[in-house]
């Protein structure tokens, strides 16, 4: 059994086939989808989205942030930005993450809407950063 599997950015449709599973980087954590999951709608985070066939990892992507929608045959993965994680280099990532720093730590911490975008852009600089480096198997 397979899941239908389609990442969507902002400009096109950059995958769609079906797929033995993939990982999201939800908000509140990672979350494995399989054929038959339950439906969910959930934000993601800054991270990597794992594709998962015939047992191992087939490819990776970097999303900075979005949302899945989740049914029992299909996963759709719709993100503001998303980057085959081959693409990843370390000096965009560090500049990034060195832009996103400076802007945190400009922002004022009583205006809550702009010292949450900036903490949010914040943590997916920090895991482009981290997604730059291989994960260990």
């Amino acid at each position: 059994m397979s899941i239908a599997l389609e990442i969507i950015s902002t400009e096109k449709l950059l995958l769609s086939r079906d797929v033995d599973m993939v990982v999201i980087p939800g908000t509140e954590g990672d979350i494995g989808v399989l054929p038959g999951h339950a439906k969910l709608i959930t934000g993601l985070r800054g991270g990597l989205v794992d594709i998962y066939e015939s047992g191992k990892i087939s490819a990776r992507y970097f999303v900075s942030a979005g949302f899945a929608e989740v049914t029992e045959s299909r996963c759709a993965v719709l993100a503001d930005a998303i980057v085959l994680q081959e693409e990843l280099d370390e000096a965009t990532a560090q500049a990034a993450l060195a832009e996103a720093k400076a802007a945190y730590d400009a922002v004022d911490i009583h205006d809550t809407d702009a010292y949450r975008e900036a903490s949010d852009k914040l943590i997916s600089a920090q895991a482009m950063v981290d997604s730059v480096t291989p994960h260990q198997a």
